[in-house]
């Protein structure tokens, strides 16, 4: 346990919503035969996703009432993130909770702020600095109110450049839905390849996705001109991809 917690503090910024002792994402999960992890940035936010604190191997997703999620099969890794008692930690609504805790923990916490109407500038900031029972209220206020539609237009497109940890992959919509990259890995032969993680409705523990489509190659995907992840009806598209 002792290893396992130095990796977290290895990490650089820290996970105050996780226990101290928790698994980190990059130590379970290896990248695929012959890949490497992608060079980042220490203090980055695709760093900081690169090293979520895991539940134990084995943990099942529960939805936000306590119960067991209908379906366990759709999940490698649970994330050690609180989902509340309420159905509001949705799928936007984890990825904006995952945003404001990095620039929380990066002493950025002047910079947490969300749009909750597309395309118009009214603006949920956090003026609370670092009282954390404040903050929990702030973000309910925020995953009632924002969702995919205000986040994918408040985030920049991604085009043409290569799918990085931290970015979105995102359908706005009622409902819509919205994956988070967590990690990236290269190959000698220049694929690259993505390990995802998603909360769903109703809100539930955020975790990593199998991928179904390949299953010798799952948790990772590779990051083709299509991804489909084993929930959600439609593919994500290089157009479904947005940037903080």
């Amino acid at each position: 346990m002792r290893f396992r917690a130095a990796l977290l503090v290895l990490a650089g910024l820290g996970y105050p919503f996780a226990k101290a002792d928790r698994e980190d994402l990059a130590h379970r999960i290896a990248p695929p035969t012959g890949a490497v992890r992608t060079r980042l940035d220490p203090g980055t936010f695709g760093d900081w996703l690169r090293h979520l604190p895991l539940l134990p191997e084995g943990a099942q997703v529960h939805l936000y009432d306590g119960r067991l999620k209908a379906r366990q099969d759709v999940h490698a890794a649970v994330v050690d993130l609180d989902v509340g008692n309420r159905d509001l930690q949705q799928c936007a609504d984890a990825v904006m909770r995952l945003r404001a805790e990095y620039l929380w923990a990066a002493g950025r916490e002047g910079e947490i702020s969300f749009h909750p109407q597309p395309g118009k500038a009214t603006a949920l900031a956090w003026t609370g600095g670092r009282d954390r029972r404040a903050f929990a209220k702030f973000l309910i206020r925020v995953m009632a109110q924002a969702g995919t539609a205000s986040l994918a237009a408040e985030l920049a497109p991604v085009g043409q450049r290569p799918l990085e940890p931290g970015d979105v992959l995102i359908h706005p919509g009622y409902p819509g839905h919205a994956v988070l990259v967590l990690d990236a890995a290269q190959g000698a032969d220049g694929r690259r390849y993505l390990l995802l993680g998603q909360s769903y409705m109703p809100a539930q523990q955020f975790h990593v996705l199998r991928n179904a489509s390949d299953p010798s190659l799952s948790p990772w995907f590779e990051a083709g001109p299509s991804i489909r992840t084993p929930e959600w009806p439609r593919p994500f598209e290089p157009g479904d991809a947005r940037r903080f």
